[in-house]
């Protein structure tokens, strides 16, 4: 396993175990398989975690596993505060102690403010006392770490990296998400300051994998290197030093098997730029279904409005190249789960978004034609239940 150091000095696995897809058998947790997979995992290397109070079951499983097999001293555990049900510093505790009974220790190695949007959500947090929370918990050792995980724009990214003094940050990066989320631009900001990054959906979801287009499926096939897709998407990711972890939310043992070899037989520098080219086919191909031809530069930012314009077209132009249901969930990641809305439906007409657009993309008539398509009566009913939380 090759293994990158953190800002204390930590060695952190690059492959690291995504938790929140343990398998299941009748809806609950199978411990067989997932002890199985978990220990495989951690004698082939993998020593960091990630799970989140909200991933039912996940929390539970993995302390019961690591305490049974007495390994929770060989391994990094990540978890998450769900900072949209908290009200006060009695619930940041009820909440906290919970986790710590669920994965059965008494702290915590990473912790992170999970989806944290935007700064207003991170100022709210603020003035409900976090700042004075997290000291208290760090002093006492019941926090190693403190981080936070971000679905959104590379902009707000940057503007919560300069929000705080954080120790390590978590985003979603892959070969086709690279100039778009956080992107290479957060990336290389994060890393700038000296914060480790954390990588989630390295396969986007599975379409890097499973959902791939015949186009895109060819390409790889008459590549000269022979590597699956899933590899492929790992390597270009662990090609990058500016990366610490790479998450995966492995489900098989097969999965786990494959995932140790490829993090423990690609080096940085490895891919030439023969393959970089490849890749660049490869989303060429993914993006041809797309209806809008933003780039995720920025330069249309800020709308006055506060319209998340990247964050939209993204949403969008996934509800053509994959699927309807995960294209509404990032809709409503980055446009709802915020302090402030930066829904489509924001959008004033006012046209100076366009003056800036390299592209020169009519993006007033394409807002429009998103609004139409994600803000669904779904989506609609779940905005609503999402600002019971956020109001306050």
């Amino acid at each position: 396993m090759n293994y990158r150091t953190d800002k204390y000095g930590n060695r952190l696995s690059l492959l690291g175990y995504g938790c929140m897809r343990f398998p299941k058998t009748l809806g609950a947790t199978d411990m067989k398989a997932t002890e199985e997979q978990v220990m495989t995992a951690i004698g082939g290397g993998v020593n960091y975690f990630d799970t989140a109070y909200i991933y039912p079951g996940s929390e539970a499983a993995l302390g019961e596993i690591l305490e049974k097999n007495n390994v929770r001293k060989d391994v990094f555990i990540a978890t998450k505060l769900p900072h949209y049900l908290i009200k006060n510093k009695e619930t940041l505790d009820r909440i906290f102690n919970e986790e710590l009974k669920r994965l059965r220790t008494d702290y915590i190695d990473f912790y992170l403010m999970h989806m944290l949007t935007d700064t207003d959500t991170w100022n709210r947090l603020v003035e409900l006392g976090i700042l004075d929370w997290i000291n208290e918990k760090k002093s006492s050792g019941q926090i190693k770490q403190i981080g936070f995980s971000y679905h959104g724009n590379s902009e707000m990214f940057c503007n919560l990296i300069d929000a705080y003094d954080w120790d390590f940050c978590q985003i979603q990066y892959n070969y086709m998400d690279e100039n778009s989320q956080a992107g290479r631009k957060g990336l290389y900001h994060a890393h700038s300051k000296g914060i480790p990054v954390v990588i989630m959906e390295p396969l986007r979801g599975g379409k890097l994998v499973n959902r791939l287009s015949e186009e895109a499926t060819k390409i790889f096939e008459n590549y000269e290197k022979k590597f699956t897709p899933a590899q492929w998407a790992f390597k270009w990711l662990f090609n990058q030093p500016e990366i610490s972890v790479v998450l995966s939310g492995m489900n098989s043992l097969e999965m786990v098997k494959e995932n140790i070899k490829t993090a423990s037989e690609t080096e940085v520098g490895e891919l030439t730029q023969a393959d970089e080219e490849m890749l660049q086919e490869i989303v060429k191909a993914i993006n041809s279904k797309m209806k809008v031809g933003c780039t995720g530069c920025g330069y249309c930012m800020p709308c006055p409005k506060g319209v998340d314009i990247p964050g939209i077209f993204a949403a969008y132009n996934r509800r053509y190249s994959e699927n309807k249901f995960w294209a509404l969930v990032e809709y409503f990641m980055c446009t709802t789960l915020r302090k402030n809305s930066t829904s489509a439906s924001n959008c004033i007409d006012c046209g100076k978004c366009e003056k800036h657009c390299p592209q020169g993309i009519e993006i007033r008539k394409e807002l429009k034609n998103a609004r139409k398509e994600l803000e669904t009566p779904i989506y609609k009913v779940a905005r609503k239940i999402a600002k019971s939380f956020t109001k306050f």
